[in-house]
């Protein structure tokens, strides 16, 4: 199987289902270069997670509590680059990233979903180093109560004990969760995540890196009709997510105004095409004009 590596390894026909979620690191296009404003916890993911994995005898041979954690928890509101996060530490870790999803491991034929659970705890050893992704962990993870389904139950108890089994220090395999509920995580499971990392809204000077970050290569016009600093300060409030989207809405309004006024002539539209098109600057007004998910950006202050 070509994306297992370079030399073929023979998997299991539950090891092969749970296999379409695997993606290599060379083939993640995010690194911690384009994430704006979590420094301090990328900082701590590197001593903690990527440098173990990557360099294990370092972190074993003076003793095994250096060794990488089992269990690594994001949470936070949605939209703050939880994920992104994640297939960032997989790629600058140079694991493997098998996103794990509460569906590939549910079957309608009862005892097939612990075969498939058992499959991801091989397919990960078998990849090593891997880094398995749950993103909202709390939908399969939560709080177990008396009225869980019997095979809800089994599914937790099966999944704990082959993540406890993980106690080896030549299993290079980190259970990675995302979550914006992390009260509803059974306090088992959090136990066996201890990183846990709190993802929020970012502050003034976070939106500031992450603009700037979105930005790059987008014309934008000189002050005072933009002002990177005055865009982040009107923004507050917004999620990663959000600027994202404030930052596409805006840099489409010119290209909505160049269509516009040359729709009706595709000989103009041709030309442009082949000599380049020439829009105007992106300006202050076209973000605040932004429609983003119902969120209001006031008007800049002039």
């Amino acid at each position: 199987m070509n994306r297992m590596g370079k030399k073929d390894v023979a998997l299991s026909s539950y090891e092969k289902q749970i296999a379409a979620g695997i993606i290599l690191p060379e083939e993640i296009d995010v690194g911690f270069n384009d994430i704006g404003g979590l420094e301090d916890i990328i900082s701590s993911l590197r001593e903690s997670v990527i440098f173990p994995l990557l360099y294990p005898k370092l972190f074993t041979t003076s003793s095994s509590l250096l060794s990488a954690p089992k269990g690594v928890l994001l949470y936070g509101p949605p939209g703050c680059g939880k994920t992104m996060l994640a297939k960032a530490l997989a790629r600058e870790s140079g694991a493997a990233f098998l996103n794990l999803s509460v569906s590939s491991l549910v079957s309608k034929w009862y005892g097939e979903s612990n075969q498939l659970v058992s499959a991801v705890f091989g397919l990960a050893r078998k990849l090593q180093p891997v880094i398995v992704f749950m993103d909202e962990i709390d939908a399969f993870l939560r709080e177990r109560s008396k009225g869980d389904h019997e095979v809800s139950g089994q599914l937790k108890a099966e999944f704990m004990t082959l993540w406890d089994g993980l106690t080896s220090a030549s299993d290079r395999i980190i259970i990675l969760g995302a979550t914006n509920r992390p009260d509803d995580i059974d306090d088992a499971i959090l136990r066996r995540m201890p990183k846990r990392y709190a993802i929020g809204l970012p502050n003034l000077q976070q939106r500031t890196k992450i603009l700037n970050l979105m930005l790059k290569g987008t014309q934008t016009a000189p002050p005072p009709e933009f002002s990177l600093e005055r865009l982040a300060a009107i923004t507050e409030g917004l999620s990663g997510s959000d600027l994202k989207e404030t930052c596409r809405n805006a840099a489409m309004k010119p290209v909505r105004e160049f269509l516009q006024q040359h729709s009706l002539d595709p000989q103009a539209l041709q030309t442009a095409q082949e000599k380049g098109f020439q829009l105007r600057s992106v300006t202050l007004r076209d973000f605040v004009d932004a429609d983003v998910h119902g969120a209001e950006i006031p008007a800049p202050l002039d």
